[in-house]
């Protein structure tokens, strides 16, 4: 027990864990000379049928994504290569949120990643490391859902109380996302939310929900 008002934790991966993918978007956006704000704008239309939300549930291989959000950019009047938004997704780890995770394992706190991708994430090498403190991973393009669908948030509820062996709800759990549309549902559910923006600042929020700085101060 930690005295928090949480007694476990669910985490994002990209814009949470990862530095943010719209860093990257807006740099290639301002290199070839497109309207800062396009790709995000495409990944919001129509957010339940469009490309990228097809992609994330695994309805759409590479090639089938690549084809049809070129097409939707170019219906908004731009050319988008979709490889260079796919690479845009490989954001470094942020070395003070992998240590709060490290903190939280230590601490004992049941923590799940809930993450929308498009491939079922590596094993490997240091994300393979950070994913091996999680109870409990749950990936869009395994699941067949996606963020912001209720569904998905349910399901990581379920297999993290599987993997601690308790019951553990929504009001149990802080949520870290850097999109509120993510965060809206979860919310909805009982979740204790915190919007990310700054990493220190989030952290800040959460120490406060657990009951212990996760900032590496005692």
């Amino acid at each position: 027990m930690t005295g928090g008002r949480v007694s476990a934790v669910v985490f994002d991966l990209g814009g949470v864990l990862t530095e943010s993918p719209l860093t990257a978007f807006t740099a290639y956006e301002r290199e070839v000379g497109l309207p800062e704000g396009l790709i995000v704008r495409l990944n919001s239309t129509d957010p339940d049928t469009n490309a990228w939300a097809r992609f994330e549930r695994n309805e759409l291989d590479v090639a089938g994504f690549s084809a049809a959000f070129e097409a939707e950019a170019l219906a908004a009047g731009h050319r988008v290569e979709a490889a260079r938004v796919l690479a845009a997704l490989r954001g470094e780890l942020r070395p003070a949120m992998v240590a709060a995770v490290r903190r939280l394992r230590g601490a004992g706190l049941p923590l799940a990643l809930l993450s929308n991708n498009v491939a079922p994430m590596e094993r490997t090498g240091p994300l393979g490391d950070l994913l091996g403190l999680f109870d409990a991973i749950v990936e869009s393009s395994v699941e067949g859902v996606r963020k912001p669908e209720p569904e998905i948030y349910r399901r990581a509820l379920t297999r993290l109380s599987d993997s601690v062996g308790r019951t553990i709800g929504a009001t149990d759990c802080a949520y870290l996302d850097d999109l509120g549309i993510n965060l809206k549902p979860a919310r909805a559910l009982g979740f204790s939310t915190i919007k990310v923006v700054d990493p220190a600042a989030a952290l800040t929020e959460l120490s406060e929900l657990v009951g212990f700085p996760l900032d590496g101060s005692a």
